[in-house]
């Protein structure tokens, strides 16, 4: 597959000092609602950031709280860097006070971080409202922390708060404090959409009158509250940034901030920019995977490159084309990011869809028209009822198999099954199942309780066919989704379970519909375990 990498200049075997991937996941990133990192999680995110091959990993504001406090000296003994070096953030000096007798600025040196990120106001009205000081004061500021932190062998970042709307109301001031920062000796000057609210080309624009009038290296911090994050970022690389800010799934305040996978994607990608070492790219995947476990949030799975449904086709056209070269449908190849191609099958599946997945799943179709055809009609006639399968690979799998083989995998047969939930008068729940089922010839009868009644279900299935197929012990429920679908009159209603089940090796999903949450649940548990059963090698009972 070709992409625009083979049309531009490889700039060498891996990343160097004249691009800068600036990772802020531990600070900027931690201000997600919802995430609240310890100090062990922030260590683990940051072995990730630098196992992926960031420049910079920017850990915290030292001396501001002890939990980042105690990172920087845990990290320092604990992790053995080999891309990333360790940034400490924090502010410049106060108005009025020398940089080097303010306790904030000696708590950044005490971190032992080699690069130190000072964040200075741009915006002339948080100047007088917040810091309540001179304009002239606070060029001062920046000016003597950048001086002092520099003379004590630090490398200095300065990131312009609320650069692009004080650029807006006084450009010449942001453009002063800019120079100020530069000249001081700061490596880096990083203009910020603080409050998210630029387009691209207006920072495009910016950019490149801030390079041209003050001839300062620039990086941008972009957040996401229009959406434009990530094209923001790339619009500041295309007027001349060498430096971009972000945070690993795009976590950060509000909305977010540049997303960190994205940005480096189409870096490598799209502008033929060698800004990871060789062979990071393809576990990108991985990474944002491991990091989003870490702060306890489910990937998106509609995440740029890296979600699981980025390389997902479900429309006939596209899988027909698919058929014939992949490229057609997909701007890069999956496994650069470390990705996979997915095919679903949908009541918008056509022959190609079930044909590929057929492929994707391993079961040999023969291209045998006629079973496609067959397939694809009990497809679209069982997503009329209200079954999905492009959620549910596992049961379409089953189905599939039993056209081809010319009837379903059956390793046991249900008699019946019953759910009692029993209300008792102090307030709490008793729920027992029992199931009646044949397997290998015998009748089983197997009674079980739960802590609700397709638990209980589940225990009583597990206690009848476990003697019969020990490979069941195995098995366990991972994740439980019910979907209410239309309803007919008053309470009546199609009810749809989704279910995940995994054996220590793999997980897969199965679905059940029913005129209720019971039933449709008890479905989805037999396609669980019939599925468990076929990945385990077990023959079909005669």
């Amino acid at each position: 597959m070709t992409t625009e990498t083979d049309q531009s200049t490889d700039r060498g075997a891996r990343a160097d000092d004249s691009f800068h991937v600036f990772d802020t996941t531990l600070r900027d990133g931690a201000q997600r609602e919802g995430i609240n990192l310890t100090v062990a999680d922030k260590l683990t995110i940051a072995r990730h950031l630098d196992e992926f091959g960031v420049g910079f990993i920017e850990g915290g504001w030292p001396g501001a709280n002890p939990r980042d406090t105690e990172f920087f000296a845990r990290a320092q003994q604990e992790i053995d860097f080999k891309h990333a070096q360790l940034v400490a953030f924090g502010a410049t000096r106060r108005a009025g006070a020398k940089a080097a007798d303010d306790p904030q600025v000696r708590a950044l040196l005490e971190s032992g971080a080699p690069v130190i990120t000072l964040v200075a106001k741009a915006h002339d009205r948080h100047v007088e409202l917040a810091l309540r000081t001179t304009l002239d004061e606070n060029v001062e500021m920046v000016r003597d922390t950048v001086t002092f932190l520099r003379e004590q062998g630090r490398r200095v970042f300065v990131d312009c708060e609320h650069f692009f709307d004080g650029y807006k109301a006084n450009p010449e001031y942001a453009k002063a404090v800019v120079r100020a920062a530069s000249e001081a000796g700061a490596d880096v000057v990083i203009l910020c959409d603080t409050n998210g609210g630029m387009l691209p080309a207006q920072v495009q624009a910016v950019v490149t009158t801030v390079l041209a009038d003050t001839g300062a290296r620039l990086g941008i911090h972009a957040q996401d509250d229009t959406g434009c994050a990530v094209a923001n970022t790339l619009a500041a690389v295309d007027a001349g940034a060498t430096h971009v800010q972000c945070t690993a799934n795009g976590y950060g305040e509000r909305v977010g901030n540049a997303n960190l996978f994205p940005v480096v994607a189409a870096l490598e990608l799209k502008y033929g920019m060698k800004v990871l070492p060789d062979g990071a790219l393809a576990e990108m995947t991985r990474i944002s995977h491991a990091i989003a476990e870490v702060v306890n949030l489910t990937p998106s799975t509609h995440q740029p490159y890296v979600g699981v449904s980025a390389f997902a086709h479900k429309a006939g056209l596209h899988a027909s084309a698919i058929k014939v070269d992949p490229d057609l449908y997909q701007h890069i190849d999956p496994e650069q990011v470390g990705n996979t191609m997915r095919m679903l099958v949908s009541d918008m599946a056509g022959r190609a869809s079930v044909e590929l997945k057929g492929k994707e799943l391993g079961v040999d179709l023969g291209n045998d028209r006629d079973l496609v055809g067959r397939v694809v009609e009990r497809v679209k006639e069982r997503e009329l009822q209200g079954y999905t399968y492009e959620a549910a690979d596992a049961s379409f799998e089953l189905l599939l198999r039993a056209e081809a083989e010319g009837r379903p995998r059956t390793y046991f047969r249900t008699e019946s099954w019953r759910a009692i939930v029993e209300d008792r008068p102090d307030g709490t729940h008793a729920n027992e199942a029992t199931v009646k089922l044949w397997a290998k010839g015998e009748r089983i009868v197997a009674t079980a309780e739960g802590n609700g009644p397709v638990h209980a279900l589940d225990q009583a299935m597990r206690a009848g066919l476990e003697p019969v197929y020990p490979q069941l012990a195995k098995l366990e429920l991972v994740d439980y989704k019910v979907r209410i679908l239309e309803g007919r009159h008053g309470t009546e209603s199609t009810t749809r379970v989704l279910i995940t089940t995994g054996d220590g090796s793999g997980e897969w999903s199965t679905v059940g519909v029913g005129d209720n949450v019971i039933a449709a649940s008890w479905q989805a548990l037999e396609d669980a375990y019939t599925y468990g059963l076929l990945r385990a090698g077990i023959e079909p009972a005669q």
